[in-house]
């Protein structure tokens, strides 16, 4: 399989989780095991450009597919817009949903470069936080989706 662009040779069992693969055998830290039922989405990464859970998808289905995670999005030291939104807004207390929360954003902004706050909402309401950075993240999707349309971002003061 591709991670974060990168071909991985690896020897795993086929129905070994590819959290497990990602975390153990390629020595990615991003993903974190939440609930281990694909539910909290701390586990997302992208498969071919699409969120999905980690914990719960077989590490051999994946030949042939490209895995990006969290570590795989920044490109020659440059945080990707996601990335960097999250930490111009703040959004962010214990972090450990952080993982999942930007990359289904960026997901949901390839699909829709232009998203409501609804469609934000809708986006997310799978990851689940408990700190409470649900503002704070709202307002880090949007100043993304602005900055990938290439629009300056609004005043959030």
């Amino acid at each position: 399989m591709q991670v974060n662009g990168r071909l991985q040779l690896l020897a795993v069992p086929p129905d070994a989780p590819l959290l497990n693969v990602l975390r153990n055998d390629c020595g990615l830290a991003a993903p974190k095991y939440g609930c281990g039922l694909g539910q909290c989405g701390a586990c997302t990464v992208l498969v071919d450009g699409v969120a999905a859970r980690s914990c719960v998808i077989p590490a051999g289905g994946m030949a042939g597919r490209e895995i990006t995670t969290l570590e795989g999005l920044a490109r020659d030291g440059v945080l990707h817009p996601v990335q960097q939104a999250f930490i111009d807004e703040q959004a962010a207390q214990c972090g450990y949903c952080l993982n999942g929360m930007i990359m289904t954003t960026v997901a949901l902004l390839r699909e829709n470069g232009h998203p409501s706050e609804d469609d934000v909402r809708r986006a997310l309401s799978g990851n689940l936080c408990r700190c409470g950075t649900h503002l704070e993240i709202i307002r880090a999707v949007l100043r993304a989706a602005e900055r990938l349309r290439g629009e300056p971002p609004e005043c959030t003061a």
